[in-house]
């Protein structure tokens, strides 16, 4: 069999911190050790990439990292995968070995785990370049390119019967959302739930507290339009800040006879954290928080809301164990037990791919999705 080789094709790169992106013609490198070379078929803008794009990364820089494909090439060493094989890909990935991974307790891989320099994870090295320059990578994804090159382990096989331009949303905010409510809080039957941003991972923890059978469902966000369209996907009562003088978690307080069962920060926001779990009930409120904040990462709380027994827990990608779990998780897609289609305001093509940055940045879409060429 020929081995692979270099591939050029078109990819969007985003070449200075909020500047539009540009379709440029890039080199694509031959998938090297337990690595395989992917075609993108679909990929969906998440807020993270439109939060990293703003900030001051690395730059050049391919963004975008909620992705499904099709196997073009394998490298050596990989025999889980084959040319033609359907994929998500995932920005943590799982090598089934390390103490993380065997542990049985955690998803956060110390081999594949969140990749923040731009590099490959096997030899901090790229596998784009332009002109002879090298163009980083984002999340070890990097799906806003026709074709992409990904570690074996930061890949999911799955049915070939799932749509692709779909269950792309499960390989980040549908299913952090869905992992939030159910792994990580484990939302139980009868509860109230608040929850801060109906964005695409907010109304994901919405509908998966609705099938776990949470009585009251309360939706807090200032865009009046996410509001109105938050009851579709399982939220009961939504609660716009804007229109109260007192604090929000007094507000929630007052409405859930002195807190919610569980809270969920669903924003990217340190002081919403604080607000999160200020709104949760005294002895047994649990917070999540799932957004990554643009600014100020530190959070500040006062110690009694911890000593009266609230607790405030993390989650990243929802606890699924991507190699794991997602499978199943499409599965539940194709049985129509969750639903992903709603979440999906927006299909635009390749080209287009800056209109998804525009309709992010004004909160006029939840997810869109960008479509490769054929």
């Amino acid at each position: 069999m020929s081995s692979p080789q270099v591939i050029t094709c078109k990819a969007a790169v985003a070449w200075r911190a909020g500047e539009a992106l540009v379709m440029e013609e890039v080199e694509v490198s031959p998938p090297q050790p337990m690595e395989i070379r992917i075609k993108v078929v679909s990929t969906s803008l998440c807020r993270s990439d439109l939060s990293a794009w703003e900030s001051h990364a690395i730059f050049p820089r391919i963004f975008g990292h909620e992705a499904s494909g099709i196997v073009e090439s394998v490298g050596q060493g990989v025999t889980e995968f084959k040319e033609g094989d359907h994929v998500l890909t995932v920005f943590i990935g799982e090598c089934m070995s390390c103490r993380q991974c065997t542990s049985g307790k955690s998803n956060t891989c110390q081999i594949l785990g969140l990749e923040r320099r731009g590099l490959m994870h096997s030899d901090q090295k790229t596998r784009f370049s332009l002109k002879g320059k090298p163009v980083y990578h984002y999340c070890a994804v990097s799906s806003f390119s026709e074709y992409t090159v990904v570690h074996s382990g930061c890949a999911v096989k799955v049915s070939p019967l799932a749509p692709l331009e779909k269950i792309c949303l499960l390989s980040c905010g549908v299913a952090a959302g869905l992992g939030a409510a159910w792994n990580v809080a484990d939302v139980s039957k009868g509860s109230t739930v608040v929850i801060f941003g109906l964005g695409t991972v907010g109304l994901s923890v919405a509908q998966a507290s609705k099938l776990r059978g949470a009585s009251r469902i309360i939706g807090v966000d200032n865009n009046p339009q996410k509001c109105e369209n938050a009851k579709a996907f399982g939220v009961t009562e939504v609660v716009d800040p804007n229109s109260y003088k007192e604090p929000i978690a007094q507000v929630i307080k007052r409405i859930t006879d002195g807190g919610a069962d569980f809270s969920f920060e669903c924003v990217g926001d340190t002081d919403t954290i604080t607000t999160a779990l200020q709104s949760c009930c005294d002895g047994w409120g649990l917070t999540v928080t799932l957004g990554v904040p643009k600014v100020k990462p530190e959070m500040s709380a006062h110690y009694g809301l911890l000593l009266m027994g609230r607790t405030l827990k993390g989650s990243l990608f929802g606890g699924w164990k991507p190699k794991s779990d997602l499978p199943s998780l499409v599965e539940k897609y194709l049985n129509k037990e969750i639903q992903i289609d709603d979440y999906i305001t927006h299909n635009l093509s390749f080209d287009d791919i800056n209109k998804a940055f525009n309709l992010m940045k004004e909160g006029e879409c939840l997810r869109c999705v960008i479509h490769m060429p054929r």
